[in-house]
């Protein structure tokens, strides 16, 4: 199934998502790669594994994001896309991207949902308040409040007594790493069905190895 990544910066998570996709008999096919920064290193990663990739800065529409956001918009439509992932992606997408893939956009985000969402600095947020386990979780993105849609996946992490955000944020990663292509691969395989605010995961037909 084709899908397209957003990214903000050095790739770690669509790396982790190629990797994935490399893997035979992973649904997923990546075939764009978009970023809002020209010096995204998410770009070269993308490039090195053959998949096409553009940078759609806003400075290139006037400063007028919701124009840029229908420039991503139409080129994932031409591309023929139906998922697209967030991974990394550090800017609110507008209505007209979310209208146009309904329950078919997956967000990334770097805390335990709905704790410490709707900013850029969850990691360190949840050291300031102190809390003892955090992690990470996959969402399906919809229109409304930043990080509030149906919870797909969620991974948790301790948090221990000498971290910094470095060290946590390090501890993060390895489980997004984990938990973004098992999110993407879910639904491919249609086995994501939203029911109001929540997502159930539907077991595997027979005869394909559960995730």
């Amino acid at each position: 199934m084709p899908i397209a990544v957003l990214v903000s910066g050095a790739g770690s998570n669509l790396r982790a998502l190629i990797a994935a996709a490399e893997r035979s008999g992973f649904p997923a096919r990546i075939v764009l790669v978009v970023a809002n920064r020209p010096s995204a290193g998410a770009l070269g990663i993308a490039r090195a594994h053959g998949v096409e990739a553009l940078a759609l800065p806003v400075s290139g529409f006037d400063g007028d994001a919701a124009a840029r956001d229908r420039a991503i918009r139409d080129r994932l439509l031409v591309t023929g896309v139906r998922l697209v992932v967030c991974a990394g992606y550090d800017r609110v997408l507008d209505r007209c991207l979310l209208e146009a893939f309904p329950d078919a956009i997956l967000n990334l985000h770097p805390s335990l949902l709905p704790a410490f969402g709707g900013g850029m600095a969850a990691v360190e947020d949840a050291l300031e308040a102190g809390v003892k386990v955090s992690g990470c979780t996959v969402h399906l993105l919809a229109p409304g409040a930043t990080d509030t849609g149906p919870i797909v996946l969620q991974a948790a992490v301790p948090v221990l007594e000498d971290d910094d955000a470095d060290t946590l944020r390090a501890r993060i990663h390895e489980q997004e790493w984990r938990l973004l292509p098992e999110a993407v691969a879910l639904w491919c395989e249609g086995r994501l069905r939203r029911e109001g605010r929540r997502v159930r995961i539907l077991p595997a037909p027979v005869g394909q190895p559960g995730r």
